[in-house]
Parts: C-alpha cells; structure tokens; sequence
C-alpha cells in the first residue's frame, strides 16, 4: 500500500529549481527515503523527466556501492568508520550528467559520503543540477545536515503520519483509527501491521535497537541506563510542565541516582536532535517574553512514547494535547505554551494567579490561543478551560478543541469550541 504525503511531496514541488540543496530532515524510519525516491520520483516522472535525467544514489545500499566501485567487504556504512569514497561518487556523476541538460540528484543517506560538504558545494555550481538528500544515523543525525549549508539549505521537515494521512492505512470508522493512532502512532512501516503484536514488537525494537543506540553511539553516552530512564521519566509526565533540576532530584529520590540537571538538560538536547521530542517553552501572554522554565515535553511519535512505557500509560487526555501540539507543527505553526497573569483581591491582598494556556500557534500574521479539553461534561468544566482565554485582551481567535461529539460554536465573548476530528480532518478547522 502506498500512502500519500501529498502535503511534503506538494512543499517539494514548490522548492524545485530554487537553487538550494533542498534536505529533507525527520526522525528516522518517518519516511524520508520513501518521500524522495518513490513519491518524488514519480513526480518527475510523471511530469516528463527524462528517467535518466534522475540521479537517485542511496549511500547504504550494496547495489549502488557496487556501481560505483566501492569494495563491500571493506566498508561499514553501519558504522560510518570508512565512508564512501567521494572520488568515486563523482567519477559516476560525471559519467551520467553533462554540463547543458537539466538532472535530478536525489542521494540518500548522503553523511556515509566522505567530504559529502564539498561535494555538495560542488553540486551548488553547476546550474542544470537540482538536488536533493536525506541523511541520518548514529554518527550524522539529520538535523547536523541543515546546519552545513546555513543559508544554501532548504530544509523539509517530515513528520511520521499525521491523523489525516494515518486514516488512509486504516479499514474502520475514524473513532477507532484515532484509538489506534494514539496507542501506536504514525510510524508508516507501523501503520501497515495487521496485529497490535507486530506494532508493539516493532516499535520497542526500534525504540531499543535503532533511536536510542543511535543517541549512545554517536555521544559516547556512558550513562545508557540513566539515559533509558530519563527517557521514561519524559514519557510519563508529556504536556506537563517540568525541568531537569526537578528531573534530577526525581532521579536521586527514586533511584538514588545523582545525575546532574546540567547532564539532563544535556541528554534532552540529544533527544531533540534526533527529533525523537521537543520541549516547548512558556510565553508569557501579557508580558510578552518566554519563560525559559519549566517547559513542557511533547513527543514526536506517540508510539515510540508508549513503547517505552511498555503500554502501560495510556492516558487519553495527555495523548490528546500531543497529538494536537503535532497536527499543529505539522501544518506548518510555531507554538508555544502560553501563561497569563490573573490579578485577584482578598482580603485587601493583591493575588496574581497563573493560568495556562495549552498552545499559542503562529504562523505568519495569524494567532491562535487553543484549549485541549478531552471532554467538557459541566458548565465548571468548561468556565475552567475558558477562565485563561477570557484574560487575554488581543482580538486573536479563542479555541477550545474537544473530544466530545459537537458541532462548532461560539459563545458570547468569541471562543470557538470545535470537535476533536473536526480539527485534525479539516487543515482550515481553526478559520471556522
């Protein structure tokens, strides 16, 4: 089965002949490879692309290494310890290019070329290539790539499958995809498995054998176990606020372990950079500045998240909020988690009370304030998730996104309060 990625392979269209390196980035096994080689691919060639006139070279493949030359037995393209010889590479591209007519280079895996920069750079030259990598594994994760061309790099962030491109794997109704979608995820190979057996299997065997090795090996991490257990400490407490000096002292009162905060906020940045979290700060409504702690953790595939809690934490209402946070990264928003100051008397006493707000979403000149509310089931519910919309006095839309079955209203003061599937089905729900 093929599934579309119709909104990147779109972004990758619009890119095309920019004069960039365009780097498609994303958390491995995501389906980086399959967007550029297969989706891509047919792209060009349905829009009249000569077939040789596509380059594609995928560097951890022994068909191709052997078109070029390279002495299998003597390279580890696992380990990254002798890379591709660049030499060779280009004697090949030279050999099927011309300095006249236009060429696709399409290279996957693009950190086993040795002096793949230079390379690269080269390519940047010649004005009849337009090209296009991917690249990640525990010696050169993809986010490193990004930062070799700052500012002759166009980077295209692929997410694992959002909601709406989940749906297209799925034979059932839309309320027990969702159920599936966030116990497992949206990894695509995941997506495909018949049995909850080979989807928990799969997953723990990535989470174990390719991410968190992959952070060991490319850090020299000597504290794998304090590692593994931070990463279960991020998983418990997603969208809840945190911070690695509260970590640390979790670490010495359970597990008599003294890890250091500055070691933690260390381990998270490894977790960030291979696009396994993100950790979303505070902004401060009113006073208009971030607060750099506590900030929240939210994971990049729902199904990595539970994998390492073995199943065992299934909380709806927290899934919720981070599968909200991801169809929002994936529709293109900056967010933030938002904090407003409440200022109450009593007794003569001048109060200030924080409130949150669940996400601040920009893009552009346009501003969201949402409220994730996996059920308002009382009027106190629900004055209890406006109470922190109510306190913001810019004209920016009010949303308060709900599972309940519901059709979308507003209320007197302007909030929207729109369904859940309403939101992640519709990529102009929050303009309703």
């Amino acid at each position: 089965m093929i599934i579309k990625r119709d909104f990147y392979l779109d972004k990758l269209i619009r890119k095309m002949d920019n004069g960039f390196i365009k780097i498609i980035t994303g958390i491995r096994r995501c389906g980086k490879s399959f967007l550029l080689n297969n989706l891509f691919y047919n792209h060009l060639l349905e829009s009249g692309v000569d077939d040789k006139h596509i380059i594609r070279f995928a560097f951890d493949s022994g068909n191709d290494l052997l078109k070029i030359g390279e002495d299998l037995m003597d390279l580890d393209t696992l380990s990254g310890e002798r890379l591709v010889d660049p030499k060779k590479f280009l004697e090949y591209i030279n050999s099927k290019t011309n300095n006249t007519d236009k060429f696709y280079i399409l290279l996957d895996e693009v950190q086993l070329l040795a002096s793949f920069e230079q390379v690269l750079n080269g390519f940047l030259r010649q004005d009849n290539f337009d090209v296009y990598v991917t690249g990640s594994n525990s010696k050169f994760l993809s986010k490193d790539i990004i930062t070799e061309f700052a500012g002759r790099g166009d980077e295209i962030h692929v997410m694992p499958l959002s909601f709406s491109e989940f749906l297209q794997t799925f034979d059932g109704d839309k309320e027990d995809a969702f159920a599936e979608y966030q116990v497992y995820g949206g990894l695509p190979a995941q997506a495909l498995m018949k049995t909850d057996e080979d989807k928990m299997n799969y997953l723990k065997n990535q989470l174990e054998n390719v991410y968190l090795r992959d952070i060991i090996n490319r850090y020299d991490v000597r504290l794998g176990s304090e590692l593994e257990d931070l990463l279960n400490i991020l998983a418990s407490g997603i969208s809840t606020l945190t911070n690695p000096k509260k970590i640390s002292s979790t670490f010495l009162s359970v597990k008599n372990s003294k890890i250091s905060a500055s070691t933690i906020d260390k381990f998270i940045g490894y977790f960030e950079d291979a696009f396994m979290i993100k950790r979303v700060y505070r902004y401060d409504v009113k006073g208009r500045k971030y607060i750099g702690t506590p900030y929240k953790i939210y994971f990049e595939d729902l199904g990595l998240r539970n994998a390492k809690l073995n199943f065992r934490q299934v909380e709806p209402t927290h899934l919720m909020e981070n599968i909200i946070y991801n169809e929002l990264r994936f529709r293109g928003y900056m967010v933030d988690v938002g904090m407003v100051i409440k200022r109450e008397s009593d007794d003569n006493r001048d109060i200030k009370k924080q409130l949150e707000v669940d996400f601040i979403a920009n893009l552009g000149s346009k501003r969201y304030y949402i409220q994730s509310a996996y059920s308002l089931p009382s009027l106190d519910k629900m004055n209890q998730e406006k109470a922190s919309l109510l306190n913001i006095d810019d004209s920016f839309k009010k949303i308060i996104i709900v599972k309940d079955r519901v059709k979308p209203f507003r209320d007197e003061n302007g909030i929207l309060t729109i369904n859940l599937f309403d939101f992640l089905l519709d990529k102009n729900s929050l303009d309703l």
